[in-house]
């Protein structure tokens, strides 16, 4: 147990030594099992103090693996049901996915609310629980399923995105996969230009660049880049003002 608390302290240590999170950092729980394995449970207020304290727990010696119980401030409230027909909405509309079959699940069971085109080879399956939405089903290409979960996370009213869709046939990430899903997710937000915003990718760390008219553009391409799976942290460099 001795083993287990000191563990906890030099994680919940690690959490606050990150300046975007802050001394102040106070988990509802933070727990490690006698197997290394921690579990860390609390309401945060962006995607990025999540991500962030993910990244910090799992970097300390010790820890075997982390149960992801954060979940972010929503922007408004929003029932699961609206959540899902914002969800659905958006699926439906969203061009690279016109071919895919769209399912939900609700209580367990799984209802086919579109067919996909014969040959698509893809289907997202979603789920909605307490905020929390879930994705399944298989898609051809990672920039799909990074797709699938930033669009999930424009939802004002989500609390967290779970990705669990498989690529079919596999593809081996790499920092210009994350590249490309970013680029694409930029070029979609309507707040900005996303000609004028560079985008680099060194691991999973994202480095943004350029100019864009306003402080509300700025943060707005940088949620998108935290949005996007596998991204670790966004280093935002974009300038703003009048040219």
């Amino acid at each position: 147990m001795a083993k287990q608390e000191d563990l906890r302290e030099t994680a919940l240590a690690a959490i606050r030594s990150e300046k975007r999170i802050g001394p102040h950092f106070r988990p509802e729980a933070l727990t490690i099992d006698a197997d290394g394995v921690a579990t860390i449970e609390a309401e945060v207020e962006t995607v990025a103090v999540k991500r962030l304290a993910l990244e910090r727990v799992a970097g300390v010696p010790g820890i075997g693996g982390i149960v992801d119980r954060l979940r972010v401030k929503p922007a408004l409230t929003m029932s699961d049901d609206g959540i899902l027909d914002h969800l659905r909405k958006a699926y439906y509309q969203e061009p690279a996915f016109e071919q895919f079959a769209i399912a939900e699940r609700e209580e367990g069971q799984a209802k086919l609310v579109r067919a996909g085109l014969p040959g698509a080879g893809g289907e997202i399956a979603i789920e909605v629980e307490f905020g929390v939405v879930t994705l399944n089903g298989s898609v051809p290409s990672l920039a799909a399923k990074r797709l699938a979960g930033v669009l999930a996370w424009w939802v004002p009213g989500v609390r967290d995105v779970v990705n669990g869709i498989t690529v079919d046939p596999p593809e081996e990430d790499a920092p210009i996969q994350i590249e490309e899903a970013l680029r694409i997710a930029l070029d979609k937000d309507p707040l900005f230009d996303a000609s004028q915003i560079r985008v680099g990718v060194r691991g999973r760390t994202v480095r943004l660049t350029g100019w864009v008219p306003s402080a509300a553009a700025r943060d707005a391409a940088e949620w998108d880049a935290w949005y996007v799976f596998g991204v670790d942290d966004v280093i935002n460099e974009i300038e703003t003002g009048s040219v």
